[in-house]
């Protein structure tokens, strides 16, 4: 098989969650554990730092990364879903796994998977743990799929484990309150292993206090710390002074980057104490350059600055949505145009109800299994007072925003990971 083969092998024979849902959702450890041994337990020949929580995976898994490099080691990167190209998923130094590893790999091994029939994650995880060993990298920044105790990559024991936040997802994996979510997030905290909390409070800090107490591992809430004394909004992202750092640049300029900042400061402050050598450069310089060091994209990323100014960004959940909710608010415009598409296993009525209603909506939907009908999505809007159109294609909803938008007008897409790839591609 060459490269497009092996691909389309990997997402027609395996189940990939992001595309179907549910029954791609494999619940337990007992493939990953198999994989691992018949790997020979690739993990385990480099340190890794585990990162979970509900928002803020990527884009704090992508800073550590960046900083980290700067820092002069090499760094395995491992995040999903992929926006545009699938190799996004596993990175070294930012660049991105070779093609050839990835047919290779699924030739080699592809009799003795196959019986064991692993989800489209749980080989892709091993793929890149394989790869990294492979590369003999230093360390490697391993970002959970899907809630933490049961996911396939908590085989890994870290030196840091990092919980960003917990808000309302995948409730019907995770549990249908934010104790019972925290519960499973917390299932990466490891006995002895120190573990960052981002954001918690009330019962959620609560269930990580506990938890931490019970397995014997340090515990430090980014919050508590106070590393953050400022932050100004720039237009070309943040400008933060820290108890670390004066006159941090910060380049991710979406509303959610104070909170990952702090969590990110706290996990540097953390690798220090356990005798990683980061100078001060290597953080300003990752804060500032972090897209291009490790190629992330989607975060309240500007396609298009002028004429009208474009914006895309994959939140997706009401958690995400508050946050850009609020910058399209402080935003000025003088016509909102707004490419909304989202799955059909969201909270969809919250999420539209924050929503500005002062705004022209192109519906659509992305070419998956899981997406909501553009049609049903717009009937919903309607009744939360989103007055628009409806499209069948990502494409046709972007390209008529852009023929409607005048110069001083602003066009946002997003509301799915799935949109928002689909987006980037027409503007490729």
């Amino acid at each position: 098989m060459n490269y497009e083969e092996t691909l389309e092998y990997l997402y027609n024979q395996l189940p990939v969650y992001q595309k179907v849902g549910g029954i791609a959702y494999k619940e337990g450890l007992d493939n990953s554990l198999a994989l691992d041994k018949y790997f020979g337990y690739p993990h385990k020949k480099y340190k890794t730092i585990h990162v979970a929580g509900t928002n803020g995976k990527g884009s704090t898994s992508h800073l550590l990364a960046a900083i980290l490099q700067e820092a002069g080691l090499k760094v395995g990167l491992y995040t999903s879903p992929h926006l545009v190209d699938f190799r996004e998923r596993i990175r070294v130094n930012g660049g991105k796994i070779e093609k050839d590893y990835i047919t290779d790999f699924v030739q080699r091994h592809r009799e003795y998977f196959e019986p064991i029939q692993p989800s489209f994650f749980e080989l892709t995880m091993m793929m890149a743990f394989s790869y990294f060993a492979d590369m003999q990298v230093d360390v490697a920044i391993i970002e959970v799929g899907l809630g933490g105790r049961l996911d396939s990559t908590n085989i890994i024991t870290p030196q840091l484990s990092i919980i960003t936040n917990i808000s309302f997802d995948h409730m019907q994996f995770l549990g249908d309150t934010l104790p019972k979510i925290a519960a499973e997030k917390a299932g990466i905290i490891k006995p002895g292993v120190p573990v960052v909390i981002g954001e918690a409070s009330g019962e959620v800090r609560e269930v990580f206090e506990q938890t931490a107490e019970r397995v014997g591992a340090p515990i430090v809430f980014a919050e508590d710390e106070n590393i953050i004394y400022s932050s100004l909004k720039t237009a070309s992202g943040w400008l933060f002074d820290t108890k670390y750092h004066l006159h941090l640049k910060g380049e991710l300029s979406g509303y959610a980057q104070v909170k990952n900042a702090a969590t990110v400061l706290c996990a540097v402050h953390q690798l220090h104490l356990l005798g990683y050598t980061i100078p001060s450069k290597a953080v300003y310089s990752g804060f500032a350059y972090v897209n291009e060091l490790t190629g992330l994209m989607g975060r309240w990323q500007i396609i298009q600055d002028l004429n009208p100014k474009i914006v895309c960004d994959t939140g997706h959940n009401l958690a995400g949505m508050e946050y850009i909710a609020k910058q399209l608010q402080d935003e000025r415009y003088n016509t909102l145009h707004i490419v909304l598409g989202m799955v059909n296993d969201k909270d969809i009525s919250s999420v539209l109800a924050l929503l500005p209603k002062n705004a022209i909506y192109y519906f659509t939907r992305a070419s998956i299994a899981r997406a909501m009908n553009e049609r049903e999505l717009q009937a919903l809007g309607q009744k939360k007072g989103l007055m628009g159109y409806s499209y069948s294609t990502v494409a046709e909803a972007v390209n008529a925003a852009r023929d409607w938008a005048l110069p001083s007008d602003f066009i946002f897409i997003g509301g799915s990971n799935f949109v928002v790839a689909e987006a980037l591609e027409v503007f490729a």
